[in-house]
């Protein structure tokens, strides 16, 4: 039998928390503010390569509840993941770092979100599914769309 060195691999190395940051600025006060706090959330995912055939892959998600202008609790989380990916170039490894990457990391920076909120003495936050094609999708379309101010060669 021979093996085909040129076959794609894609293997997760490491699964990890990069970065967890977390506040509540009103601590204990806040506990004792009514209402419901309006949540707003951030995020974001980036790759970049590590070495040979390793890749980072970061996620991060930033949660803010605030009532009215006070902030009642903030919470910043980095998932990262260290991955192997052999055979691959162009934009299969670009998918494959903005796509499928992401997705393998996303539960992971949910439960980790919902953890952190809950640890500080609030019902948890979970995070919707993230459609990770989509925003590859619209990262590729915003790089291939001229900017303003640049001039159309004839």
């Amino acid at each position: 039998m021979s093996e085909n060195n040129d076959k794609p691999i894609f293997s997760i190395e490491k699964l990890y928390v990069k970065d967890l940051s977390l506040e509540v600025p009103g601590a204990p006060a806040v506990f004792k503010q009514q209402g419901t706090p309006k949540i707003e959330i951030t995020m974001n995912n980036t790759a970049q390569a590590i070495e040979g055939d390793y890749y980072e892959v970061l996620v991060r998600a930033t949660v803010t509840a605030k009532i009215d202008e006070a902030t009642i609790f903030l919470v910043e989380a980095s998932q990262g993941g260290v991955f192997q990916i052999r055979n691959l170039s162009g934009e299969p490894l670009e998918m494959t770092l903005g796509i499928a990457a992401p997705n393998i990391i996303f539960p992971y920076l949910r439960e980790t979100i919902s953890e952190a909120v809950s640890k500080a003495g609030f019902p948890p936050v979970i995070l919707q599914p993230m459609n990770f094609e989509a925003v590859y999708r619209a990262r590729k379309e915003e790089q291939a769309a001229p900017k303003e101010g640049d001039a159309t060669k004839h």
